[in-house]
């Protein structure tokens, strides 16, 4: 029985940055490289005839830049994962694309092990975002705006959490599993496992990416 492969999309302005992606992804089994784009227009168009499984997605891009087109994306292809690699390790970037929609976040100075990681994350249904960016997802002044979000909107689901699954679930939210998890908690991988059941349904979330979006919204991840 022959498997479908996974069909990918590179979208970066630097040719010797994409043909080092494409040698680095077509190593992978089952795995294949369909086409490239050099800007976010091209990005778009690709994306919408070929309809990837995943696209890698630059920032800084001529034209269109990645950012502005991922809205875009998400209508044009939606079943789509589009994962943001990039340079910029500022939580402004991060925060923009989660919300506009992107499944994950990756700095292009850990691109190797860690970009194949994040793609097997995002085919997951997961929001993959490296723990390095953790401490950059919002500055001071965002988290400021989110406190003021949060007050407009009414209490803070994240409050009715006990401790514990206030702990569970910020971990998952800022890309954990749940074996890390338990390592860092001192916890048994299956007693995690229930804290995040039953945190997520308390919160109402059926998603990770639900998840990411309301710790940010509620200024949980700083």
């Amino acid at each position: 029985m022959t498997l479908t492969p996974l069909r990918i999309l590179l979208a970066d302005d630097h040719a010797i940055l994409r043909a080092g992606l494409r040698l680095l992804l077509s190593n992978e089994p089952g795995w294949e490289v369909v086409d490239e784009a050099e800007n976010g227009a091209e990005a778009l168009a690709k994306a919408t005839q070929l309809q990837p499984d995943v696209l890698l997605l630059d920032i800084n891009m001529p034209q269109v830049d990645g950012l502005s087109v991922i809205p875009a994306l998400r209508v044009a292809a939606p079943a789509t994962r589009i994962l943001v690699l990039t340079m910029h390790d500022d939580g402004s970037y991060l925060t923009q694309a989660i919300q506009s929609g992107a499944a994950g976040y990756v700095l292009k100075k850990a691109v190797d092990t860690e970009l194949l990681m994040a793609i097997r994350a995002v085919m997951r249904g997961e929001t993959y975002v490296h723990s390095a960016m953790m401490g950059h997802l919002l500055n001071p002044r965002q988290a400021s705006a989110a406190d003021s979000s949060t007050s407009e909107a009414g209490a803070d689901p994240w409050k009715e959490l006990s401790e514990r699954e206030f702990d569970v679930l910020k971990r998952v939210a800022l890309g954990y599993t749940n074996a890390e998890i338990a390592d860092e908690l001192f916890l048994s991988t299956k007693t995690v496992e229930t804290y995040r059941a039953r945190g997520m349904e308390k919160l109402g979330m059926d998603t990770r990416a639900r998840l990411v979006k309301s710790a940010m919204e509620h200024g949980h991840l700083k």
